[in-house]
């Protein structure tokens, strides 16, 4: 595999943190430019950061000198200079939406973490082992944009990104209803404990916007391609429940299932366990080796011990039993930051690569 020059817009934020620190040293993947908003440019990565750092591994030192653009006014300039760009900005919606478009427009591709494109219907959204064949409408989308190598393609949200890989498998029994409580980290909200001490001892039952992306965006990932637009599907019925609890990565979803064709308990453990997508096959570098992992400990998973689960990059799964309102109940969890943001985009990127969209 060659490797791709890559850019980094929003790199300063926490998302973007989590970019920089698995793109270091990456097979696949070299960062050659980073991006801020207009107070970080012409600074050093370093300086841009200064006391907001907020990983457990230091800047990467293949970065921590580089010179910061200005995300919204040097486009041309970084387009020039990579492959294709992450994105993960904090700006309104309507602006990253617009923003994100000028990428595309100036034959630079954008895989973005951001939800503004989400529901734009030739923008694939994709969880990689679930819905690979999305990316199959970016030719759709350059027709519309009439560009040559400038796309936009999306990752879902951090929530839903527990529970609907759980649930995946399980559609060959017709699920009919799902309902998922989310228990969210505060990094989900780029918070950690120093700069958010509101949040110890502490249970906020609302995250703005986050549970309708919960219950609509699954429909678009098991949608289909019909022509020039993916169509979400009409089923299953889902509701949820965000809340964000006092835990610094690592989202936990309560989940409750009916089907059509109600499986049995060992039918659902073997679907979880013989469950493996394209980027397995493929191998990809960011892929874990085991996307689904049934814990029988009655107290587990639990977001210290099991969030860092292949690098972070495998969904863990527990306290699978029997329901008196629905057919099952079990317990997800997954890491928020990696599988849930940088590190879901960073694996749609090498899935991108390896079916030649950069080239």
């Amino acid at each position: 595999m060659k490797k791709y020059k890559v850019g980094i817009i929003g790199a300063t934020g926490m998302v973007g943190q989590r970019f920089a620190t698995l793109l270091d040293k990456h097979p696949w993947f070299e960062v050659v430019c980073l991006a801020a908003s207009p107070r970080s440019k012409g600074k050093t990565y370093k300086e841009a950061v200064g006391s907001r750092w907020a990983m457990k591994k230091p800047i990467p030192s293949s970065m921590e000198n580089m010179i910061i653009y200005d995300a919204t006014a040097d486009i041309n300039e970084i387009a020039s200079q990579v492959d294709f760009c992450f994105c993960a900005v904090d700006m309104k919606k309507d602006e990253i939406k617009a923003l994100e478009e000028k990428y595309a427009l100036a034959e630079c591709p954008i895989v973005s973490n951001n939800s503004a494109h989400r529901a734009t219907p030739d923008v694939p959204m994709v969880v990689p082992e679930i819905n690979p064949e999305h990316i199959e409408i970016i030719n759709a989308q350059r027709k519309r944009l009439g560009t040559k190598r400038g796309f936009i393609a999306v990752k879902s949200n951090c929530s839903l990104q527990s529970y609907v890989p759980a649930l995946h498998p399980l559609m060959k029994y017709g699920v009919t209803k799902a309902l998922a409580c989310t228990y969210q980290a505060i990094s989900g909200a780029g918070k950690t404990f120093k700069t958010w001490p509101e949040i110890v001892d502490n249970v906020i039952p609302y995250i703005g916007g986050e549970e309708e992306k919960s219950e609509q965006e699954p429909l678009k990932i098991w949608g289909k391609i019909e022509g020039d637009v993916i169509k979400n599907a009409t089923s299953p019925s889902i509701t949820t429940q965000c809340l964000r609890v006092p835990v610094s990565d690592g989202h936990t979803a309560a989940v409750f299932v009916s089907f059509e064709n109600k499986p049995t308990k060992d039918e659902i453990l073997n679907s979880w366990k013989e469950f493996s997508g394209v980027p397995q096959e493929l191998e990809l570098p960011s892929a874990p080796k085991q996307f689904l992992n049934y814990f029988t400990e009655d107290d587990r998973p639990q977001s210290r011990l099991d969030r860092e689960l292949e690098g972070g990059m495998a969904v863990s799964i527990g306290r699978l039993r029997e329901d008196s309102q629905y057919d099952y109940k079990f317990v997800c969890l997954s890491h928020n930051t990696l599988r849930g943001a940088a590190g879901g985009a960073v694996l749609m990127a090498e899935l991108l690569a390896a079916k030649g969209y950069f080239d």
